[in-house]
């Protein structure tokens, strides 16, 4: 093929197109992907793959996952299409011959959805060892579109403050060198990595451009339980976005490839959004445009079509749980029983006996692992509370810690060394645990025996899976370096969690990571629902329920709600709209309250189960923006066609109105309805069909908050 000849390789469905730019003599490139049609571009040059390697590092010094040597040689060497079961796949295999490398990047689409998942393997052709030390799973050229025109979205995360999204000009980040006069792409990068085996434990496994001219949007996600990174920049021709696993340079990782085999990158995702010429994204008013919620709207789909088939989907149960601000793990049989008949008389479908049920000497944080019933807590054993809760039609609960044993546990000694994640032939300790390694065959067979126990013998039907240390960069155990060790371990996780499922598919399994500090869509296409947060602060939880659908889906984020008998009905209603329009997960002595405030539990719960047939179908949307953590007024929505479902706060220190923007529902008469707490004064509403807007006004002392149902007439 003559140099200046361009091919272009075309593939997608209805709701997808992605276009791939083929040169002869420079590497395959990713020209177009768009929920809508063909555009003309400016001609990308970031190569389609990048791969690392040490013996020839980048073709230009820097610290970036762009220009590697490798990748820039890479060339076209064929594709095949093909789709089944509603998904769309596309593998496009480039070679370099001088390093004797393959590589093949996997795009799969579910029909209809503009979201693609990406990830590439890489296979050794030659016929001497090749390390890796990087390999990204999606890079890509912004759509050509200049730094100074974008906004860059991501969001930081730790214990008691998750989701913490920011939308920032990515010009903030990266400076403006003047990258033209000098003929070359830019060094500098603005990355963020996820170390160690809390995947959102600093940032949440996403991240998205966002052109503020137009609203096009991209939002990704990393599929990855364990280390990740991802970066932007600024090239000659505009923005770029490269997605990986765990890296070298970041993670301590590196593969050595035999003559022969291969490795796969972790899975990652990305949405995309047109916009419209003429709507600015997000201007710094209420909202954040309709460009990045239809991006959110494509993840959201993507996401459900993901998911493992479960019969917890369609069902949604409501989880009472006895830990937050309850009984904070000290359960025991006289504690728990009147909470039981409490929960159930709440509409409560699950029970879950949280952290403590196995000790029986009050100080377990180093000594779990063995999993055995306390039989001090329970005189007549943990049987009797489970029969309580089965007497209630409530599906019986616990909560367990798998991967971790306590330094001071019998199990410690009983399995072999290897079981564990070490460095340099000692077990990795942390917080007074030691971590499994779960590609032993001894510390699955472990926690299978664990699992099938409680499930057999005790009735259990639900795991809250908490996961409360990280082991640092990994093992160097039979493992080309420690986060090789890692990688495999993690993998291994995910297969365990499988087989679980394959074994007792009814099992809901609530993936907890000491709150959310492993929220990801590795570990969530296989678990039911997550954990948002153990933020014991009622006015603090707004901000991370409300900012939870964008990083993880309405029907899995498992919001507290912890009303108290010693709150008002104002702050019993707050802290229950947390919970409300997300997964309900319940706490609270519900058995020291009065009537009334029972009614105003009861009534919550019920209106939850009222709208969970449309949670599964529900987007959602942002009237005041995504939340900032001290923002005085918070606004979630969850849109359908029939009825758009908003969840508003107001606290201590806000003014009595805000404004919300539904642009939506603009031009369109509307009814609006007070549905939680219903009886409830002190709140009014003014729609303005015109401009989309409502202004909601609240006359009684914050805090205080209520759901409302907006439908089109």
């Amino acid at each position: 093929m003559p140099a200046d000849i361009v091919e272009t390789l075309r593939w997608g469905h209805a709701g997808l197109t992605a276009i791939l730019e083929i040169h002869p003599d420079r590497p395959v490139a990713l020209r177009e992907l768009s929920a809508g049609p063909d555009r003309t571009p400016a001609r990308p040059s970031q190569p389609l793959v990048e791969v690392l390697v040490p013996g020839e590092g980048r073709a230009r010094a820097s610290q970036r996952l762009s220009e590697t040597a490798v990748g820039c040689r890479l060339r076209y060497a064929g594709a095949e299409q093909s789709s089944a079961g509603g998904w769309h796949e596309l593998r496009v295999r480039l070679r370099d011959e001088a390093a004797g490398l393959d590589a093949e990047m996997i795009l799969r689409s579910p029909d209809g959805v503009a979201a693609v998942q990406a990830r590439v393997r890489v296979t050794n052709t030659g016929d001497r060892p090749v390390p890796l030390l990087a390999v990204t799973s999606f890079a890509a050229g912004f759509l050509g579109r200049p730094v100074n025109d974008l906004d860059v979205l991501y969001a930081d995360s730790e214990w008691l403050g998750e989701s913490r999204w920011t939308r920032r000009p990515l010009r903030e980040h990266v400076a403006d060198l003047g990258l033209a006069g000098h003929g070359q792409h830019g060094k500098g990068v603005f990355a963020l990595t996820s170390s160690g085996t809390w995947s959102s434990g600093r940032h949440v496994p996403m991240g998205g451009l966002s052109d503020r001219r137009t609203g096009r949007t991209w939002l990704w996600q990393i599929e990855h339980n364990g280390p990740w990174r991802w970066e932007t920049g600024e090239r000659l021709d505009g923005a770029y976005v490269a997605l990986s696993g765990p890296t070298d340079l970041d993670h301590q990782w590196s593969e050595l490839l035999a003559p022969g085999e291969s490795f796969t990158t972790v899975p990652v995702a990305i949405a995309v959004s047109e916009g419209d010429e003429g709507d600015e994204g997000n201007d710094g008013d209420a909202g954040e445009g309709p460009g990045f919620e239809r991006a959110v709207a494509a993840l959201t789909a993507y996401r459900r079509a993901l998911l493992r088939p479960h019969p917890d989907r369609p069902a949604l149960p409501v989880v009472f749980n006895d830990y937050m601000n309850t009984l904070m793990g000290d359960p025991t049989t006289d504690k728990l029983l009147p909470l039981i008949d409490a929960a159930a008389a709440a509409g409560a479908q699950v029970f879950c006996v949280d952290a403590g049920w196995y000790d029986d000497g009050g100080d377990w944080w180093d000594s779990v692992g063995e999993w055995q019933p306390s039989q001090t807590r329970f005189p007549h054993g943990l049987e009797e509370v489970l029969a309580r809760i089965t007497g209630h039609g409530m599906t019986p609960g616990l909560w367990l810690e798998p991967e971790v044993i306590g330094v001071r546990s019998p199990m410690a000694d009983k399995l072999p060394a290897e079981a564990f994640l070490q460095r340099g032939g000692v077990r990795i300790a942390e917080h007074g645990r030691h971590h499994l390694d779960l590609r032993h065959p001894a510390a699955r067979a472990h926690l299978d025996q664990v699992v099938d126990r409680l499930v057999e013998e005790l009735g259990i039907g639900y795991f809250k899976l908490d996961y409360n240390i990280d082991p640092g960069p990994g093992t160097d155990l039979d493992a080309a370096s420690a986060g090789a060790g890692l990688l495999a371990h993690n993998r291994a996780h995910l297969a365990w969690l499988e087989g679980v499922l394959d074994r007792h598919p009814r099992l809901v399994l609530e993936n907890c990571g000491s709150g959310a500090m492993r929220m990801d869509y590795a570990m969530l296409a296989r678990l039911q629902l997550q954990s948002t947060s153990d933020q014991q602060d009622f006015l603090r939880y707004p901000p991370i329920a409300v900012a939870a659908p964008l990083s993880v889906l309405p029907e899995q984020a498992a919001n507290w709600a912890y009303p108290q008998p010693e709150m008002t009905a104002e702050e019993i209603a707050f802290t229950m709209c947390t919970g409300i329009l997300g997964r309900l997960y319940l706490s609270g002595n519900l058995h020291r309250m009065d009537d009334a405030q029972r009614t105003l539990v009861s009534d919550g719960v019920r209106l939850h189960q009222s709208l969970r047939l449309d949670l599964p179908r529900s987007t959602p949307c942002w009237p005041l923006g995504l939340p900032g953590w001290e923002d005085p007024w918070l606004a979630l929505g969850l849109r359908t066609e029939q009825v758009t479902r908003l969840g508003i706060w107001r606290r201590p220190g806000a003014a009595d109105t805000a404004v919300l923007e539904l642009p939506h529902l603009a031009g369109r008469d509307v009814s609006v309805e007070i549905a939680y707490p219903a009886a409830a004064g002190g709140w009014s509403h003014e729609w303005n069909p015109r401009t989309g807007k409502l202004a909601v006004t609240a006359t009684v002392p914050a805090p205080t908050a209520r759901i409302l149902h907006l439908r089109p007439l």
